[in-house]
């Protein structure tokens, strides 16, 4: 395992504090734009790690990512958009160290603990059905090291999330993937490309697993909770462009169903 956490190299940029707005983000976003190319180098083993959680998803099991930090925020923001986009509840569940309170403001030591994540995780009842994701830029934290571990020792299958390679979390799952994204434009701070990528994955993993479980038709999201103004008429709009039906017959429809899916079904159900 590598020593070496290329996350913590120092910025190629200096003097920050004398340049201009303008070459602050111009040096920001070209930064950004070496992060793409370290997700597709990755490719191959996001696909294993992802098939690997349709699997256990089919079969009922659940998703759970566990982070610190800026990582276990962004484990939090993927696991809360899946229920109103997919309409899927329970099934992507996000833990971070330090509880809920630690979304807001940083807890201090949290993330050193090696027994909590696994305490936390026991509080949902994880078991050889689910899939655990650790996320973690350093590839060292401990509050992800010791649930990855210790959910190891129970069968339960392990992935993660990593920015540094030959990590020891690496090491110590079934699927690991590892996004080298170098250093940072303000050094060490990994909320930037690190926190970037590591949500570029997340989008991958959770997308890619809602279609595969047949949550998105064509290129829809059929089962998305209409929760708002905005959302019904995203659905009334799709309804038009899938049915020979009138403004008027889609609003009914999605007024009587409450989801696009349910209103194709019992359209076509008719004819």
């Amino acid at each position: 395992m590598s020593s070496t956490k290329t996350t913590e190299s120092s910025s190629r940029y200096n003097q920050l504090e004398k340049k201009s707005v303008l070459e602050l983000i111009t040096g920001i976003n070209e930064e950004d734009a070496s992060v793409a190319i370290a997700v597709k180098q990755s490719l191959p083993s996001i696909e294993k790690l992802v098939t690997a959680v349709v699997e256990k998803m089919k079969a009922g099991g659940r998703v759970f990512y566990i982070g610190a930090g800026t990582s276990g925020r962004l484990g939090i923001l993927d696991a809360s958009e899946i229920p109103p986009t997919y309409g899927v509840h329970d099934a992507v569940i996000g833990l971070i160290a330090g509880g809920d309170k630690a979304i807001r403001k940083a807890v201090e030591n949290a993330e050193d603990d090696l027994q909590q994540a696994w305490k936390d995780l026991c509080l949902h009842h994880i078991s050889a059905k689910d899939f655990l994701i650790g996320i973690a830029a350093s590839g060292t934290t401990p509050y992800v090291l010791g649930g990855i571990q210790l959910a190891q020792q129970q069968g339960i299958a392990t992935g993660c999330i990593v920015c540094n390679e030959g990590s020891v979390i690496a090491a110590a799952v079934g699927y690991p993937i590892e996004l080298i994204t170098g250093a940072e434009f303000v050094t060490g701070s990994t909320r930037m490309k690190a926190g970037t990528a590591q949500k570029m994955v997340l989008n991958m993993i959770s997308t890619t697993a809602m279609i595969q479980l047949g949550k998105v038709q064509g290129n829809k999201m059929v089962e998305m909770q209409l929760s708002n103004n905005k959302l019904r008429n995203r659905a009334v709009n799709m309804l038009l462009q899938e049915l020979p039906i009138t403004t008027g017959e889609a609003v009914e429809l999605i007024q009587q169903y409450k989801s696009v899916k349910k209103a194709l079904r019992a359209y076509k159900e008719k004819q």
